[in-house]
């Protein structure tokens, strides 16, 4: 009982100290991550959840349907999960952040916990919460750090760094592709 603790220890040490990504991180780009122009419109995504040992646990495709009308982003999120459940979320997004400079951002959806904030910086844009997901067991409680670079005028890919209880339980990794 005692080594399994020690793993377990062990094993949670090794997890917080896995490397994130920061927003003051060398660009690789010049490109301007604009959040309310890549999600204006119809964007197609594929993406994964995988656990802390890295085994896929959930497959998705989503589409969202995003409207921007000057103050409001807003976006349609239709989930289609492997075994053909489905989910809808719907964000409500305002740019907070000065005309120059980092573009900050506040928002809302169902099963947030509190308020999400994010920052726009360069070709990167973050993003965190505290939300109730749905899950098939249920419902879990989990805190996001989402992290999205975009790679090119249609495409930005994003990753997201789950904890609960503020140890690392997995990461989403989804690719966006906007729609012509």
């Amino acid at each position: 009982m005692i080594r399994l603790i020690a793993a377990l220890g062990v094993l949670a040490a090794l997890a917080a100290c896995t490397g994130k990504p920061a927003l003051d991180d060398p660009k690789l780009s010049d490109a301007a991550f604009n959040l309310e122009e890549f999600f204006d419109g119809r964007v197609l995504a594929k993406g994964q959840f995988q656990d802390v040992f890295g085994t896929v646990r959930r497959r998705f495709d989503v589409e969202v349907n995003g409207t921007w009308d000057g103050e409001t982003l807003t976006l349609v999120e239709d989930f289609v999960y492997e075994d053909k459940s489905t989910e809808q979320r719907i964000w409500t997004l305002q740019k907070t952040g000065p005309e120059t400079g980092p573009q900050t951002w506040r928002g809302s959806a169902e099963g947030v916990i509190g308020e999400a904030t994010g920052e726009e910086r360069g070709d990167t844009f973050n993003w965190q919460y505290l939300i109730d997901l749905p899950v098939p067991e249920g419902t879990l409680r989990v805190r996001f750090d989402d992290w999205m670079w975009q790679l090119s005028e249609t495409r930005v890919l994003n990753r997201a760094y789950m904890k609960k209880y503020g140890v690392d339980i997995g990461e989403v990794i989804i690719t966006f592709e906007k729609q012509p």
